[in-house]
């Protein structure tokens, strides 16, 4: 250190015969305080100027018969010259000087309001990480005298220490102490008073980065230097011991963990893997069979029960230095195995939908798939913390779970029998059996060993509510490949069996789209299976829509490779599909996505795949207002008419009387408006076939266009069947007594759509009905044109037909072909007849047509350029 000044020169004391001890003993009070303060002063400047880093040598702070003495001049001299003598720079020069904690303490204990400034200083001058200097134990053992002093302070100190990332020992030290105080104060010796886990917790799996990394990278260089009485982390790990050994204990006289315990079992479990993953702590052999006796004992069935386990299975997956020898394999596989046993008790007990069956059944699956990277995310996400887990650690684990406890089939036959998750939704977290049978479905384990999982694939879809869980688009996706794709080639067995129809009804047997007759003929079977659907069965409904719409995607894309292998796969008949609201569900998933995540995107697409006639922009263009989309659980109250009674019946007499009272039919649409969808579906097919009436009453021009509002508004629900109900509505006069027509003859022949009544070329509101038909049939057209090419693919050269170009080429050329006549008719249309040229006026009915027709041929060229080429 630097020279210190001739005390002779100082001009305090401008003359010094003896030593400053013996001069202090000798001279008077006013002398007194100037040796001190020349001795201070001088420290002071050489601390400031960084010209200390040892004890400063001070004959009189050495003193120990002074030092009362001593500490009543300087704080005396403190007070009396405060802005001379600041308390933060004399608590940071007394530490250069013998026993200057002890003057220290003497001196904020006389200015008790300058304990937190004097701390923050202390700690703010500290080291970030080395504090085996001997300047830092002193600083450490200061700052925990006077915490000691004001015991109330020392959490604020210690958050100080941690705000500032600065002494990371001390910040053990204060714990460790306030732990003390608080089982001195506890009288019940047996429970776990303080926060030491709680807090080294917290630094080390917190969310603030710079004190995660600040903590571990202290804790990381700790464990390079040798092990002494006085190191922080040291006398951490001896308190975690002991914690540790007092769990062990109880667990061996109850037999068992209490709940109360199993919560801090868990948590030093966890804090156990983090000081190891992140602190780079290596465990002795005491701690090793400790952890392995403690994560071994049997919890209660609870949800902290299920926590504890779920925890011990991944601290073992992480930690493979648990299972060094034989013995502690031994222990683990026997635990592992008492876990198989008492799962189903866990899980009727706990009232948990997650336990830790399904983490056991992933975790095997895993290792049958070779998937190490998956087992680490189940571990990190389990945890909470990202620790490296090396692959080869992992290996031992791997032939524990995969021979000698679950083998392959054992996992498949387990897996089909655990109980689907009640109410499944996002909101229900953790490890579930749904997660397991995805796993199975992408590694082909059901197919492999022949299990069925169809029914249990079912249950779980008809069990679901809304929020969507994300997994569940996923488990489809594979299952239907899992359907239609062999797991190897020609192999025929290598599937899994597809849903049937009839389980596909009983989901949307609620439904009041759904005809009363098809309602009735489901088997008393897939009743059973309605009374576990849930009261809200539209998100069951989206799945199954789903799966439908995918699985012929699938089997369309693979239909080549399918007749290539003989194989006999089902195909859902394109009357049993439109049964299925699939406009109105699509709706619902488009207005709730954040109910619905993750399964609107993926069913627009294949809608605008297969089902382009849905895709029209009119249709979807609806006013909100007009289309009451919320889906009532249970029967919803009929509207109030203020006339006795809103029925098929009083809709009929309005129809009737709509010569002689207009108003009466009026007000009837206005109420058909202001029904919900639910309620306004069973007046569909009698709303539709009253239209033709209203053709003799084009004056009635309110009245036209309130009943297009109404048919737009059913249009928003079922086209498809409106559609045909509609284009049956209207036959020429000459075609009356044809039978009626379905949707696959519509389909086959567009044309059929402007075979109807004469008088509709005429009434603006209904051609409009009819243009929309028009398109949205010609586009169904070509998609069925599309579809039945690929469902006879060409295997080898038939007749004519040399390649699937040709088949193209001709199917082109019928598309066009109908679509050229379309435009023919429509033109035609546009001519004036006689009564037409007798008409006077500008804005005439043949003038609007005229305009419909237009615009629509304009829409038609935009978007079909190649029907006018041709």
């Amino acid at each position: 250190c630097r020279t210190i000044p001739i005390v002779g020169e100082s001009a305090l004391i401008p003359t010094l015969t003896n030593g400053l001890a013996l001069e202090f003993e000798r001279s008077d009070a006013a002398r007194r305080l100037r040796l001190l303060l020349n001795e201070l002063l001088i420290i002071m400047a050489q601390v400031k100027d960084g010209g200390l880093d040892v004890v400063h040598s001070s004959e009189l702070f050495e003193s120990v018969v002074y030092l009362d003495e001593i500490g009543d001049v300087l704080c005396i001299a403190q007070a009396e010259l405060p802005g001379l003598l600041y308390i933060p720079d004399i608590a940071e020069a007394l530490l250069y000087v013998p026993n200057g904690i002890y003057m220290l303490c003497r001196l904020v204990a006389n200015s008790p309001d300058s304990f937190q400034e004097v701390c923050a200083t202390l700690i703010s001058n500290g080291d970030k990480h080395d504090e085996d200097a001997p300047l830092g134990k002193i600083r450490i053992k200061a700052l925990r005298v006077l915490c000691q002093m004001n015991m109330a302070e020392i959490l604020s100190v210690r958050r100080k220490a941690v705000e500032l990332c600065h002494m990371p020992g001390l910040t053990i030290i204060l714990t460790l102490d306030y732990c003390r105080v608080e089982e001195e104060k506890n009288a019940n010796h047996n429970s776990i008073v303080g926060d030491l886990v709680a807090f080294i917790s917290g630094l080390l799996l917190g969310s603030d980065d710079k004190i995660r990394n600040w903590f571990g990278q202290y804790f990381r260089n700790c464990q390079k230097k040798p092990e002494g009485d006085g190191n922080p982390t040291h006398l951490l790990r001896e308190e975690l011991l002991q914690r540790l050994k007092n769990l062990v204990l109880f667990s061996i006289d109850h037999h068992n963990l209490p709940d109360a315990k199993v919560v801090q079992a868990s948590s030093l479990l966890r804090l156990y893997c983090a000081l190891r993953g992140i602190g780079g702590l290596r465990f002795v052999e005491e701690e090793i069979n400790l952890l392995l006796q403690l994560l071994t004992s049997h919890p209660p069935p609870s949800p902290a029960g299920i926590r504890f386990v779920s925890l011990g299975l991944c601290m073992l997956l992480a930690c493979p230095s648990l299972l060094t020898t034989t013995d502690q394999e031994k222990r683990a596989i026997d635990w592992i195995q008492w876990l198989l046993k008492e799962e189903s008790h866990f899980g009727s007990t706990s009232g948990v939908n997650a336990s830790f069956g399904e983490m056991l059944l992933l975790i095997a699956i895993h290792f049958h798939s070779n998937q190490m990277s998956s087992i680490t995310e189940l571990v990190y996400s389990t945890l909470g913390m990202r620790i490296p887990i090396r692959s080869n650690n992992l290996a031992r684990m791997k032939t524990i779970f995969t021979q000698e406890i679950f083998t392959d089939q054992v996992v498949t036959a387990h897996a089909v029998k655990v109980p689907v998750t009640k109410n499944l939704s996002r909101n229900v977290t953790g490890f579930l059996p749904v997660h397991c049978i995805h796993q199975l479905l992408k590694s082909r384990a059901f197919t492999k060993y022949k299990v069925p999982i169809k029914d249990w694939i079912y249950k779980q879809i008809c069990c679901t509510i809304p929020p969507l869980h994300p997994v569940l688009p996923g488990l489809i996706e594979v299952y239907v490949n899992s359907v239609l794709t062999p797991s190897s080639k020609g192999s025929v067995d290598t599937t899994n069996e597809p849903i049937t129809e009839e389980e596909i009804l009983t989901v949307f047997s609620k439904s009041v789209f759904m005809c009363q007759d098809q309602a009735k003929t489901i088997s008393h079977t897939s009743k059973s299976m309605l009374q576990e659907l849930n009261k809200s069965s539209l998100t069951s409904q989206l799945l199954l829509l789903y799966y439908l719409l995918l699985y012929e995607d699938t089997r369309l894309s693979n239909m080549k490779s399918i007749l290539a292998s003989d194989r006999k796969v089902k195909r859902y008949s394109p009357q049993f599909i439109a049964k299925i609201p699939i406009f109105y569900l699509i709706q619902r998933a488009q207005k709730d996505q954040q109910e619905f995540a993750g399964l609107f995107s993926p069913l627009l697409r294949l809608l605008t795949t297969h089902y382009p006639h849905l895709c029209l922009v009119q249709s979807w263009l609806t006013d909100e207002e007009d289309i009451d989309l919320t889906l009532k659980n249970s029967s919803v109250k009929l509207l109030k008419w203020p006339e006795g009674g809103f029925s098929k019946d009083s809709l009929d007499k309005a129809f009737e009387q709509v010569d002689s009272c207009p108003f009466q039919l009026l007000s009837h649409l206005n109420h058909l408006l202001a029904l919900p969808v639910q309620q306004l579906w069973p007046y569909a097919s009698k709303f539709v076939t009253y239209l033709p009436k209203l053709l003799d009453h084009t004056d009635c021009l309110q009245i036209l266009i309130k009943a297009k509002k109404v048919w737009w508004k059913l249009n928003s629900i079922f086209p498809r069947n409106l559609w045909v109900i509609t284009v049956n509505a209207f036959p020429q006069k000459a075609f009356k007594t044809a039978k009626k027509l379905t949707l696959d003859d519509i389909i086959l022949d567009p044309l059929h759509v402007l075979r109807c009544d004469k008088r509709i070329f005429r009434c603006p509101p209904f051609m409009e009905i009819v243009l929309h038909m028009l398109q949205a049939f010609l586009a169904a057209s070509r998609t069925h044109l599309y579809h039945h090419t690929l469902e006879q693919p060409m295997l080898e050269k038939t007749g004519l037909l040399e390649n699937e170009k040709d088949r193209d080429d001709l199917r082109t050329a019928l598309v066009a072909a109908q679509e050229s006549a379309a435009v023919q008719i429509l033109l035609e249309c546009c001519l004036p007849t006689e009564a037409d040229k007798k008409a006077v006026g500008l804005l005439t009915n043949l003038r609007e047509i005229q305009s419909l027709i237009c615009s629509h041929l304009h829409q038609v060229f935009i978007s079909e350029p190649s029907c006018w080429i041709n």
